[in-house]
């Protein structure tokens, strides 16, 4: 509603179609003008963000021949697509079961303005059963542990299907397997849904996206109560240089803070930033160092400036 009073929060479905485009192509260029076009909202109002949810990947969003190009590269056969519009897949087998793939859908989503929400399994990467029909290839049951029926019921006939076969099945990809892993996918996810929390900027703070001059690099800047926090993501499997201007005071812009890892970066003389991110690589950054608690205002400038 005009005064923010009806739905405070909805799925970004332009935003999440043009997400898999910039998938499937490593263009980045759609995504952004589907950012911008979405971006006002009311003041009491949030984006939902995600990758899957209960139904099917809805394309009808896209052009026709970026449709094809999602269908291409996550869908190809006629079987795991719906609607002639849709695609019915899980995740994790549209991305091959890739976690560096993976990884990067997530933290792109988990970095995008607005709520995450991440679907029930796809923090272990669970797959799909495309032998069962329509909707349902994707709700099949939780893959606790490989216990019987992946330890989510004792019955012997459960009404729910469960993924028992091939390499998606829950004797190989299930929550009890993932926990004593560090570098499972289960324990990426908890790392990461920490750090976006340890981030305010994202989910309160306003956007820009940064011109890197390479259409599969996504740049998006964030910045709150006189903070900022920057975020690099390559979508092409190859490794991409870029040269980043992070676009704040030029004192603060010399030192990007590596959130995720210890390679930090320090600009040029010119206050210009060359980092290389590798084949579906990201980063997470935060602008000017570490001591940003002590630089949070208590309310925007912005909102007190006076013209």
């Amino acid at each position: 509603g005009k005064d923010g009073e009806r739905m405070h929060m909805m799925f970004n479905f332009q935003v999440n179609q043009h997400l898999f485009y910039a998938l499937a192509a490593a263009d980045t260029r759609p995504l952004i003008k589907a950012l911008k076009a979405t971006k006002p909202r009311p003041a009491t109002a949030q984006w939902g963000m995600f990758l899957r949810n209960h139904d099917e990947l809805d394309l009808g969003r896209l052009q026709e021949k970026q449709r094809q190009t999602v269908f291409e590269a996550f869908g190809p056969d006629e079987h795991m697509q719906l609607y002639d519009r849709g695609i019915r897949r899980r995740l994790a087998p549209m991305l091959g079961g890739d976690q560096r793939r993976l990884e990067l859908a997530y933290s792109l989503m988990f970095t995008l303005p607005g709520t995450p929400v991440i679907r029930y399994g796809d923090e272990l990467g669970m797959g799909d059963d495309l032998t069962l029909p329509e909707r349902a290839c994707a709700r099949t049951a939780m893959q606790w542990s490989n216990e019987p029926h992946g330890g989510f019921t004792k019955n012997a006939k459960p009404h729910t299907a469960v993924i028992d076969q091939g390499p998606y099945g829950y004797q190989h990809i299930n929550a009890a397997i993932q926990r004593r892993h560090p570098d499972s996918m289960l324990n990426w996810t908890e790392r990461i849904i920490r750090m976006r929390k340890e981030v305010p900027e994202i989910g309160w703070g306003d956007f820009t996206v940064l011109n890197v001059r390479d259409p599969a690099v996504l740049a998006l800047r964030y910045d709150w109560r006189n903070n900022s926090a920057l975020f690099l993501h390559n979508l092409h499997e190859q490794p991409r240089e870029i040269l980043l201007d992070p676009g704040v005071n030029r004192a603060e812009g010399k030192s990007l803070v590596n959130l995720l890892a210890e390679d930090h970066s320090k600009a040029n003389e010119s206050g210009k930033h060359r980092i290389v991110l590798e084949g579906y690589g990201y980063r997470w950054y935060r602008v000017g160092g570490l001591d940003y608690l002590l630089r949070r205002t208590d309310i925007d400038r912005r909102d007190t400036d006076v013209d």
